[in-house]
């Protein structure tokens, strides 16, 4: 069995991390036997390298190796691409196509992004996974394959299950053997280690001296959060080696090439909507004019109060709270002379020669629909007229008088044209 620093030499990994370390010996561990693997970290850590590793120490080195994106393939064709399809099998399927899992037969797949899987293909993925079987899409005939399967997710993905969009026997079945590569800014001693290697190459490929780092720099360097991992890693080196004149390079010139991430704390983030809080201008006026309404009715209600009992003492009494919502301080006077205008408000008298009562059921309804056209009518003429007023204070200058509404100019406009103002 090869050691692993010779395994690194050979694959091309560079690093000393004990978890990095773990990871590449349990892939030796496990590769002279049949397992299925699930390589798991972020993105940009370097999955692709335990796949190789796996497949060239087992016994199938000699057999096809076949990476594949789940992520980049459409959903409609992924079936084909990975088990095939018949002649006629659906429209554009002008001949018979082998799929993956039969062109690597006693070979290895690498499922790359397997997380990104519909759910139907993760059905025909476990039956390979259970007994070797595959039908071909447009095809009743079942076939078998030998095949190795290793896949890698930067998903969470018991996130995914819970969220139904992983199947949980699935999982079980792919992670017998989970490897785990840890994020770059966990491998703090190996940072400036891949920068001078990627430095190194890049001057080789364009020719011109290699880059360094001041020890601010490589500071800087090891504090940044590295959300990219190596590859971010990689490109930032990049950039340097071909953008600055200078090949000695300092914290102030370094932080040109890292994009403020801003804290590398955790934010707690609150997913409830506060209070007062809207996403759009359409939400704000809806609570300004539900707002109005409940005014409406509240001043309905206390009409109705006075109008029943007649006594203005008893009303305030019991309407205290009702009474002081709608006239604020200056309850007592705005609520007497309220009063004062309901007296011209008589039921006439039954007599003889008028018309029947109706009933008191057909009288709610029609109340109920007269209260209804009365308060469509407020809300119209209320908004009609802060317009106009806005307007007017800014001289006809719609951008003004937008900011002040609280709406965009394009819906001020809008409200223009359907006021005919």
């Amino acid at each position: 069995m090869e050691s692993i620093q010779a395994i690194k030499q050979r694959f091309g990994i560079i690093g000393n991390d004990p978890k990095l370390n773990r990871a590449i010996e349990k892939a030796i561990q496990v590769a002279p036997t049949d397992i299925s693997v699930l390589v798991t970290g972020e993105s940009g850590v370097g999955k692709e390298s335990i796949p190789k590793i796996i497949h060239q120490l087992s016994h199938r080195k000699h057999g096809k190796y076949i990476a594949v994106n789940c992520g980049a393939i459409p959903e409609g064709t992924i079936d084909s691409e990975l088990f095939g399809h018949e002649k006629g099998a659906f429209t554009g399927a002008t001949s018979t196509r082998s799929g993956y899992f039969e062109v690597a037969d006693g070979g290895t797949i690498f499922l790359d992004e397997v997380g990104e899987l519909p759910l139907t293909t993760q059905v025909r993925l476990l039956r390979v996974l259970e007994n070797g079987e595959f039908i071909k899409v447009g095809s009743s005939k079942v076939q078998k394959t030998d095949v190795r399967i290793v896949a890698a997710t930067n998903v969470n993905m018991f996130d995914a299950i819970k969220k139904e969009k992983f199947r949980e026997d699935l999982y079980y079945r792919l992670s017998t053997i989970d490897i785990n590569l840890p994020a770059l800014r966990e491998r703090k001693d190996d940072i400036h280690l891949l920068f001078r290697k990627f430095a190194s190459d890049f001057a080789l490929k364009y020719k011109m001296p290699t880059i360094k780092l001041t020890d601010d720099a490589v500071n800087s360097l090891l504090k940044y959060r590295w959300n990219g991992n190596i590859r971010q890693l990689r490109n930032v080196a990049e950039q340097v080696s071909v953008l600055e004149q200078t090949r000695t390079i300092n914290a102030v010139a370094l932080q040109n090439y890292l994009p403020n991430t801003g804290s590398n704390l955790p934010a707690v983030i609150n997913n409830s909507k506060a209070e007062g809080d809207f996403s759009s201008e359409r939400e704000i006026l809806y609570k300004v004019l539900f707002d109005m309404k409940s005014d409406l009715n509240d001043l309905k209600k206390l009409t109705m109060e006075l109008m029943k009992h007649g006594s203005v003492s008893d009303v305030e009494k019991d309407n205290e709270h009702l009474i002081q919502k709608i006239y604020g301080d200056d309850k007592t006077d705005e609520f007497e002379a309220t009063v004062e205008n309901l007296e011209v408000l008589s039921i006439p008298e039954h007599t003889e020669t008028s018309e029947p009562m109706v009933s008191d059921m057909e009288d709610k309804y029609h109340f109920a629909e007269e209260i209804e056209e009365e308060e469509t009518l407020s809300l119209h003429d209320k908004e009609l007229e802060l317009i106009k007023k806005s307007l007017e204070r800014h001289s006809g200058k719609r951008k003004l008088a937008a900011a002040e509404l609280g709406i965009s100019e394009r819906t001020l406009y809008r409200k223009i044209k359907q006021f005919d103002l």
